[in-house]
């Protein structure tokens, strides 16, 4: 019998190929896998519907137009009770931006400080950084923020007995009251001339790592970056006649008048997120230093280079690509903790957005704002990360 007479149908041989074919069975089961989602998101809204229909509680975001009737502590842009609850929920989350902002640049500092202590030869540097970085990291967040608030800043005195700091400035429970900038017309001038000098800065440091691939020779542009970021300002604030005055607060018997107040339940949350994030980001720097071939340092150092120079230049160059990665994950996590902030009063977005849901009953308006902006938050944060990794990527010749 020949083997053309014993081979299997035509049809036969070609659904036993679709079926063990690697890309037909990857293209059916995502197929399949849309097919599910679509049909669970359709169950999932038609239910929400019929709920919302029975218990005669209206949709959409109308609601935001409406009069919000409460207060917020603490805001960057005007508010008042009559403003509507979208300014309150946007008021939200400029605070949520404020607190994540000043956070991430708190925490990377210290993490950075920290993570480069654990690795001093001095004993003692080194193990009060170890107990650092293992007190935090090991005690929840949500402690950390009441440690601040109730422990650090509860205890400061009553706001008639303040604490006199030099500058006219009061430390009490409150918070910490300063004198408030008043700007003149003229003033607009000042960013004019910081956005100038920032391009110029990054111009100048364009032309010398040119320069420097070129020829070899270096250009310290960090002084001349500060130069121009500090000095042109400067001079334009004094070329415009110096348009600043302050409102001074002044202590009265019961209360402060005039002048700004930081919150407490801010600077709680703001040191409670930037001491827990530079626990975690103290071990990335950590990890990054030492996954750097030890042969590096000592070949930078048979060069003649001073150990200052080898870490800014032969070190920290090649440890980024080791440390942006993980660092952008705690960038987020912090972005994400600061939602805490409600445990202590702090108006960030959650809690303004949870005092409209309630004045309003719009639930999944509320919550699908919360996942817009949280989820807008941390792609940005990403897409920058990633940007900034791939400009600290090493690029062989």
């Amino acid at each position: 019998m020949t083997d053309h007479a014993i081979a299997a149908p035509p049809a036969e041989r070609s659904l036993a190929s679709y079926i063990y074919d690697p890309k037909f069975r990857g293209l059916f089961f995502q197929a399949l896998t849309l097919v599910i989602t679509v049909l669970v998101g359709w169950w999932i809204f038609d239910n929400t519907t019929e709920n919302l229909a029975r218990s005669n509680t209206a949709s959409g975001y109308q609601f935001l137009r409406g009069r919000a009737g409460f207060d917020i502590g603490q805001s960057l842009i005007p508010y008042t009770s009559d403003s509507t609850y979208g300014r309150a929920i946007f008021v939200g989350f400029l605070n949520t931006l404020l607190v994540a902002s000043v956070g991430i640049v708190t925490a990377t500092i210290i993490g950075f400080v920290i993570g480069i202590g654990r690795l001093s030869r001095n004993w003692l540097i080194a193990r009060l950084c170890t107990v650092y970085v293992e007190v935090f990291r090991n005690i929840p967040v949500l402690l950390v923020i009441f440690f601040f608030y109730k422990g650090v800043l509860g205890a400061l005195p009553q706001v008639r007995d303040s604490l006199e700091l030099p500058f006219s400035m009061f430390l009490n429970n409150r918070g910490l009251a300063f004198p408030r900038p008043i700007w003149g017309d003229s003033a607009i001038l000042i960013p004019i001339a910081l956005v100038v000098a920032v391009i110029a800065a990054l111009v100048i440091a364009r032309w010398a790592k040119a320069r420097q691939a070129a020829t070899g020779k270096p250009f310290h542009t960090v002084w001349v970056a500060i130069g121009l970021i500090v000095g042109l300002p400067l001079f334009a604030f004094v070329l415009a006649g110096m348009p600043l005055t302050f409102d001074y607060p002044i202590a009265g018997r019961f209360n402060l008048t005039g002048g700004s107040v930081i919150a407490p339940e801010f600077v709680a949350l703001y040191l409670a997120l930037a001491f827990y994030t530079a626990s975690f980001i103290a071990e990335i720097f950590r990890a990054g230093i030492k996954g750097v071939p030890k042969g590096q340092t000592e070949a930078a150092s048979a060069l003649g280079l001073q150990p200052s120079t080898t870490t800014r230049l032969v070190v920290m160059p090649q440890a980024m690509r080791i440390i942006i990665p993980p660092l952008t994950s705690q960038y987020l996590n912090l972005t994400k903790n600061s939602s805490l902030g409600i445990a202590i009063g702090f108006p960030e977005l959650v809690a303004t957005g949870g005092t409209t849901m309630n004045q309003t009953g719009q639930a999944i308006e509320v919550v699908s704002i919360w996942l817009a902006v949280y989820l807008s938050i941390s792609i940005v944060t990403s897409i920058f990360m990633n940007w900034f990794n791939a400009k600290m990527a090493l690029v062989e010749r």
